[in-house]
C-alpha cells in the first residue's frame, strides 16, 4: 500500500488536481452562438403561435424544450446555464399557454410550475413576471379567480421592461370582473393604462409574450361587459379592431374574442342581427383555430341569450351556429381518442 504523498509531491498533486478541475470547468456543451440560435427559435415559436395551428406549434415547442433540457443536464458556464434556464422557462410557459388554449388546464398548471422553477433558478424578473401572467391566465380559465388575481398582483411586483405589466393589470381586471367586483376591476383597468405609459423597453420574446394595445383593449371590452357597461365595451372592441388592423401580426384568438365582445354588446341592446354579423368572422374560423377561450366565451354568450331581448329568428340561428362551432373545435379533437373520433 503506497504512502500518502507528502512534501513537494503533495503540493504538486494538489496543483494537478486543480488543473484537472479547471479543464473540466472551462469546458461547455453550449456556446454563445448556440444560445443565440435557441433564443431566436423560441421567439419564432412565440410569434408563430399567434397565427398558426396550435397543435403543430405545440410539437415544435416541446422538441425545442427537450433540447434545452438536455443541454442543462450537461455542463456549461454559470451565465450560460442561466440563459438556458431562461429559455426553458419561456418554453414551458409557452407550453402552459398552449395547453390551456387546448382545454388541458391541469397540464397547463404543471407546465407553469416548471416555468416558475426555471425563472427562480435564472433569477430573471422579466421571466418571473411572464410566468406569473401565464399562471394567472390558466387559473382564470380554471375558475380559480382568486388565484388568478394573486398571480397577476405578484407578477406586477417585479421591476420589468416591456409590456408584461400591462397584461398583468388586464388579467387582474378580468378576474375581478368575473367576480362582479366593479370598483376593483375598474381600478385594475386604470393600472393597465398606467403600466402602458410606464413601458421602458421592448419585449424580449414578443408574440404571445407581449401585450399590444389591441390586446389591452380586448381585455377592457370583456371587463366592461361583465360589469354592465355594454356601450363602453363596444367602443373598446371597435378600438381594438382598428388597432389590430395596423399590426404586422394579427392574433386570430384575440381577434375572435374582440368580435365576441362586439356581439355581446349588441345582444345587450337587443340587437341579435348585429350580434350575428359581428360573429361572422369567428364562426368562419377553421376547427384547429377554435381554441378553448373562444369556445368558452361563445358558450357564455349563448347561455345569456335566453333573455327576452335576445329572442327571435336571428337569436335561434346564432345559438345553433355557436353549438355547431364548439362541437367542431381544437380542444374537442384533442380530447378524442382515434377510436372515438372514428366512431
Amino acid at each position: 500500500m503506497s504512502a500518502d504523498p507528502s512534501g513537494t509531491e503533495l503540493v504538486r498533486l494538489a496543483a494537478d488536481e486543480s488543473a484537472s478541475w479547471a479543464q473540466w470547468a472551462e469546458a461547455s456543451n453550449v456556446g454563445d452562438i448556440a444560445l443565440e440560435q435557441l433564443m431566436t427559435e423560441m421567439r419564432g415559436l412565440a410569434s408563430d403561435y399567434l397565427t398558426s395551428d396550435p397543435v403543430a406549434l405545440f410539437v415544435r415547442t416541446r422538441a425545442l424544450r427537450d433540447r434545452v433540457f438536455t443541454l442543462l443536464e450537461g455542463h456549461q458556464y454559470p451565465r450560460q446555464a442561466a440563459d438556458l434556464y431562461v429559455a426553458a422557462g419561456y418554453l414551458c410557459g409557452l407550453l402552459a399557454w398552449m395547453s390551456s388554449d387546448l382545454g388541458q388546464l391541469r397540464d397547463a398548471d404543471t407546465q407553469g410550475r416548471t416555468a416558475w422553477l426555471c425563472a427562480e433558478l435564472a433569477g430573471y424578473n422579466d421571466l418571473r413576471a411572464w410566468v406569473l401572467s401565464t399562471r394567472s391566465k390558466v387559473a382564470f380559465w380554471d375558475g380559480r379567480l382568486r388565484d388568478a388575481i394573486s398571480f397577476a398582483r405578484r407578477g406586477a411586483t417585479f421591476r420589468t421592461s416591456g409590456t408584461v405589466g400591462v397584461l398583468l393589470a388586464c388579467q387582474e381586471a378580468d378576474a375581478w370582473s368575473e367576480l362582479g367586483a366593479h370598483d376593483e376591476a375598474m381600478a385594475a383597468l386604470a393600472r393597465s393604462d398606467d403600466a402602458r405609459d410606464g413601458v421602458s423597453g421592448e419585449d424580449e420574446v414578443g408574440g404571445i409574450f407581449a401585450c399590444q394595445p389591441a390586446r389591452q383593449q380586448n381585455y377592457a371590452a370583456a371587463v366592461q361587459l361583465r360589469i354592465g357597461h355594454p356601450a363602453d365595451a363596444l367602443r373598446s372592441a371597435d378600438r381594438a379592431l382598428s388597432l389590430m388592423s395596423v399590426q404586422r401580426v394579427r392574433a386570430y384568438g384575440t381577434e375572435a374574442q374582440i368580435h365576441i365582445s362586439q356581439a355581446a354588446a349588441h345582444l345587450a341592446d337587443g340587437e341579435a342581427e348585429g350580434a350575428l354579423e359581428a360573429l361572422a368572422p369567428v364562426l368562419a374560423l377553421p376547427p384547429d383555430h377554435r381554441l378553448a377561450p373562444v369556445t368558452c366565451r361563445l358558450n357564455e354568450l349563448s347561455g345569456g341569450m335566453g333573455r327576452p331581448s335576445a329572442q327571435g329568428t336571428a337569436a335561434v340561428g346564432l345559438r345553433a351556429a355557436i353549438e355547431e362551432f364548439c362541437v367542431d373545435s381544437a380542444p374537442r379533437y384533442l380530447a378524442l381518442s382515434p377510436g372515438e373520433a372514428s366512431a
